[in-house]
């Protein structure tokens, strides 16, 4: 099951996060420096929050170069309002539609670990024009589906459908079962991308730990092959897990975010 934060170290003495209300009145929490465009956006992984490694990292990569960075909370995560078990993947795809439209502007590079991946893909298809690249870190389109459900045992499936819910192991903490609802399962299979054609256009990197026991390595040679941009490039981790959080994982994303900022940005 794709889960990328739990285990990274904790980050201590960050400041209070701003607040943005929807109209509906739930709360988005994040963390927002102006700065040059293309702007970076991070998207966090399935229960994680943007107090993990990998988004601290990539925040403080994009300040040292002056590029504009939003980080923040879905809702039922971290900082942001509501319960992690009543979230789906169009909610959360649609708080980060939210969050571009109203704490972003110009063009931006979304950067999706994870979970974190099928979000960035959902809102590259949905604003297309406010888009210009994507990196995603073992992304995971599609896991309600391919990693869940169809890895569910009739058991499994049966409960989920009696009761509503299923608890499973939490391999990063033992003492936190992951309940995960029907809602989340069906929602899902409305959000599937991996079935057909990925019409974007952009600039496309991807990088996977070819030992990830979450997210099989082959899922981004899949988001590849589907993708009609043909500037598209996976690198692959020989002895890389699902986290990818290690000093030279974290070098390896932020030089390839650079890449790619380099080339995206104008003159």
């Amino acid at each position: 099951m794709p889960n990328n934060n739990p285990a990274d170290p904790a980050i201590d003495n960050l400041p209070e996060p701003a607040i943005l209300t929807r109209d509906d009145g739930a709360t988005i929490a994040y963390h927002s420096t102006q700065g040059k465009t293309p702007g970076v956006i991070f998207l966090t992984g399935f229960k994680s929050d943007m107090t993990g490694s990998k988004a601290i990292a990539v925040e403080t990569f994009c300040q040292q170069r002056e590029q504009a960075i939003l980080r923040f909370d879905y809702t039922g995560h971290g900082q942001s309002s509501g319960a992690f078990e009543d979230g789906t993947i169009g909610q959360w795809a649609d708080d980060a539609v939210y969050a571009l439209d109203n704490l972003t502007e110009g063009p931006q590079v979304l950067v999706g670990s994870s979970m974190g991946g099928w979000i960035m893909l959902l809102v590259a298809l949905r604003r297309p024009e406010r888009i210009s690249g994507l990196l995603g870190l073992a992304p995971a389109p599609d896991f309600t589906e391919d990693l869940m459900w169809d890895a569910f045992g009739d058991d499994q499936k049966a409960a989920l459908e009696r009761d509503g819910f299923l608890d499973l192991p939490n391999c990063y903490d033992d003492q936190e079962p992951y309940r995960i609802s029907g809602k989340l399962i069906a929602d899902g299979r409305n959000h599937l991308l991996l079935r057909n054609e990925l019409a974007i256009d952009v600039p496309v990197r991807l990088i996977h730990g070819m030992e990830d026991e979450d997210v099989p390595w082959k899922t981004s040679e899949r988001i590849c092959q589907r993708l009609r941009t043909d500037d598209a490039e996976i690198t692959f981790v020989k002895s890389g897990g699902h986290r990818l959080s290690e000093p030279a994982d974290i070098d390896r994303l932020t030089r390839t975010l650079g890449g790619l900022l380099d080339q995206l940005e104008p003159g």
